[in-house]
């Protein structure tokens, strides 16, 4: 019989740390292992209930009590050297792989795929996948951005905000724009319905029905909207739609507009108008800027539900189903809550700025 070994000492530091290993889910399994051990090691419990409790043998138990005993924790986050297969690429080669990614072209094409790198490399498809895994490559996909050159950029960008932030007593904001160019599509083939096993189907042509322009304005407190279709996108329709919220908010409120810079919103008169009405307040987005404004974050939610596999016969029908959705949305609103400060945003385009004079 083998002599128990004595209870492995543990500072209080040591054994929380052990303890919070064991606990998160995101600690690799090989390190939770590890540190069972040492845990019940501390507890006086022999190699051999220990090597039965976490379902080992005794002489991995011994060989990570003795690491512990002269490393500490940092010797149970290390693996000892020559484990594991020998790597068939040299650094210089993986090197070569990344830098070919990020600074080369491939011959008759934008970007490169696994395959046209392992053929220019040399190597497997299998190789090129791993190595831009673990550098965090990802050559296939393409984000989109737009810096505003708005030269009141800053001015324009701390008046919506801080309308979003600190919007002022007795007042309501509102998010304008139109959603232009609404398509009534009707697809040339009925779809076959979901079931087990098979999405749903539309056939990918389609007929055009006529199209309609929705204006609307989203309450940034409630979230709900007014809006409006009409058939064309002028002064005189934005004329219409402002008399359509003077008549539908509470009179004793002031109404602070943000909007874009569209021709049609700065038209004479409109600007007569505006005069005339003097609880109206607009607040110009910068050039460039849409995403400042939260009435296009429902306008996507807009196309996604309601519009984008929709089939319409005529512009009426889609019409009805715009109004439809909005009676809808606003039974249960659910107000968009802006969070991000002046000074994060600006904090950003100063990046995308330093980034973009690097490369140019």
């Amino acid at each position: 019989m083998w002599t128990p070994p004595d209870a492995l000492s543990l500072t209080d530091d040591q054994r929380r740390t052990l303890e919070a290993w064991v606990a998160a889910r995101t600690t690799p399994q090989r390190l939770v292992f590890r540190a069972r051990i040492i845990l019940l090691a501390s507890t006086g419990a022999s190699n051999r209930h220990i090597a039965h409790q976490v379902q080992t043998s005794r002489p991995t138990v011994i060989l990570w009590r003795q690491r512990f005993g002269v490393g500490g924790l940092a010797a149970l986050t290390e693996d000892a050297p020559g484990r594991g297969r020998k790597a068939t690429l040299s650094r210089a080669q993986v090197q070569q792989i990344v830098d070919a990614t990020l600074h080369t072209p491939p011959p008759a094409a934008t970007h490169w795929s696994t395959r046209t790198m392992a053929q220019a490399q040399g190597v497997s498809a299998a190789t090129v996948q791993r190595i831009w895994d673990a550098h965090g490559l990802q050559p296939h996909r393409l984000r989109t951005f737009k810096l505003s050159t708005d030269p009141q950029f800053v001015e324009k960008l701390a008046d919506v905000v801080g309308l979003y932030l600190n919007p002022p007593e007795k007042a309501l904001v509102l998010c304008v724009d139109e959603k232009t160019q609404i398509q009534a599509l009707d697809r040339t083939q009925p779809g076959l319905p979901l079931k087990k096993g098979r999405c749903g189907t539309m056939t990918h042509d389609y007929k055009r029905n006529g199209t309609t322009t929705l204006f609307a304005a989203l309450n940034v407190l409630e979230g709900t909207v007014i809006g409006e279709c009409m058939a064309r996108h002028r002064h005189q329709e934005f004329l219409r739609f402002l008399r359509t919220v003077d008549r539908t908010t509470p009179p004793g409120l002031r109404l602070h507009l943000i909007l874009d810079n569209y021709a049609t919103h700065k038209h004479e008169a409109v600007q007569r108008w505006l005069a005339a009405h003097r609880r109206f307040h607009l607040h110009y987005t910068p050039t460039g800027s849409s995403w400042l404004n939260l009435v296009d974050r429902w306008f996507r939610e807009l196309s996604q539900k309601r519009i984008r596999r929709g089939s319409f016969a005529c512009v009426p029908e889609l019409k009805r189903a715009i109004h439809e959705y909005m009676a809808q949305h606003n039974t249960h609103p659910r107000p968009f809550v802006w969070t991000a400060t002046v000074e994060k945003i600006l904090a950003k385009v100063n990046r995308c700025k330093v980034i973009l004079d690097t490369h140019h």
